[in-house]
């Protein structure tokens, strides 16, 4: 069994009449990286502040390393087994050295051993030989790589990440994101990282938590989460936009044939005849294909007629919109939009393998 860093129990966090925050039972593990992913206002950073020790909630407990604290008083000491990285750098106006040692000289560390972490962290941040530049100076990404340098050389037990690739400009963010999650991994220290963006959780994170309205929605591993939601609002969150109602018509041994608007689909699901349920089908695992173009061999069960309603652009992918009775949504490369000309008005066969389908109960 796997040791558990921190954990929450029975955690609600009001402001005024609202409930922010309702978490019956979370906890980290020793080492690993839990992303805690979900829209704007769902209570994110409010989780982080109660794991951070910033602020007490009304109800429930903390504990670190099967340790329950006292979350009314002396807690100083317990702070100082944590570390925190916020959206902004928040760098003190020194030079970069300066600021990755602070923590260790409030904490009264030997100024040799500390200049031999610091140095350590910066070098494998990848701005080792920016010491003496005033934090000032930096640019974004520099900012926030010194930003975790200063938190790391602190070797905390706990390590919050408070969305610290916001305000990262799209090369940056995604050049720390790379040589942050072998950091992570090789350094085995146990980390939250909290943020609204799928990409950063899914690169970075071991398991998800999923938050709702306050309440943990779904746990589980990247995988598990994106490919199999476990409701609706979760589904939707994630990326899910073909969400079909329907009622399961044949159920034998796992292959069942649900009746939606569009006819039916097979799926693999267990859901017995007659339940009432969602069909949830993911952009990338649809196909589509001119209705009067070359036939080719697919191993789809379901293919269903339409016309192109909607094409967006995204960069080097295209989201399109295909009305079959229902809107099914796919992705495609902008190339197979130019060269198989997909515009709104073409007809179109959209299709999707039964094992790409994930079936929920409809509530």
């Amino acid at each position: 069994m796997a040791t558990l860093a921190v954990e929450v129990r029975g955690v609600q966090v009001l402001y005024g009449q609202r409930l922010a925050l309702d978490v019956p039972e979370l906890a980290v593990r020793q080492g690993e990286t839990l992303g805690v992913i979900g829209p704007n206002g769902c209570g994110k950073s409010t989780l982080l502040r109660v794991l951070a020790l910033l602020q007490r909630p009304q109800a429930g407990e903390v504990y670190f390393a099967g340790e329950r604290l006292d979350l009314g008083r002396g807690l100083l000491h317990q702070r100082r087994r944590l570390a925190i990285v916020f959206q902004e750098a928040l760098l003190l106006d020194t030079s970069v050295y300066d600021n990755v040692v602070m923590g260790l000289r409030f904490r009264g560390a030997d100024e040799a051993e500390a200049r031999k972490r610091a140095n350590f962290w910066l070098a494998r941040l990848g701005v080792g030989g920016l010491e003496r530049r005033r934090a000032k100076t930096l640019s974004g990404g520099e900012a926030q790589r010194v930003s975790l340098a200063r938190s790391l050389v602190l070797q905390p037990e706990l390590l919050l990440l408070d969305e610290p690739f916001s305000a990262l400009d799209a090369p940056s963010r995604a050049a720390l994101i790379d040589d942050l999650g072998p950091i992570l991994r090789e350094a085995a220290v146990t980390t939250v990282l909290v943020t609204h963006d799928r990409g950063e959780a899914i690169a970075l994170s071991e398991r998800l938590a999923v938050l709702i309205d306050g309440t943990v929605r779904q746990l589980g591993t990247p995988e598990e989460v994106f490919s199999a939601p476990a409701s609706e609002e979760v589904a939707t969150f994630v990326g899910v936009e073909t969400i079909i109602p329907g009622r399961v018509a044949t159920q034998v041994a796992g292959l069942a044939t649900i009746e939606t608007r569009a006819g039916r689909l097979e799926t693999i699901c267990d859901w017995p005849e007659h339940q009432s349920v969602l069909v949830l089908v993911r952009p990338e695992d649809v196909t589509l294909a001119p209705l009067n173009g070359p036939r080719k061999q697919t191993s789809a069960r379901n293919v269903l007629q339409g016309t192109v309603s909607r094409v967006v652009s995204y960069g080097p992918l295209a989201r399109v919109v295909v009305d079959c009775g229902i809107p099914i949504v796919a992705l495609i490369t902008h190339q197979s939009r130019l060269e198989l000309g997909f515009a709104p008005g073409l007809a179109v066969t959209a299709s999707f393998k039964a094992t790409a389908v994930h079936v929920i109960k409809r509530e």
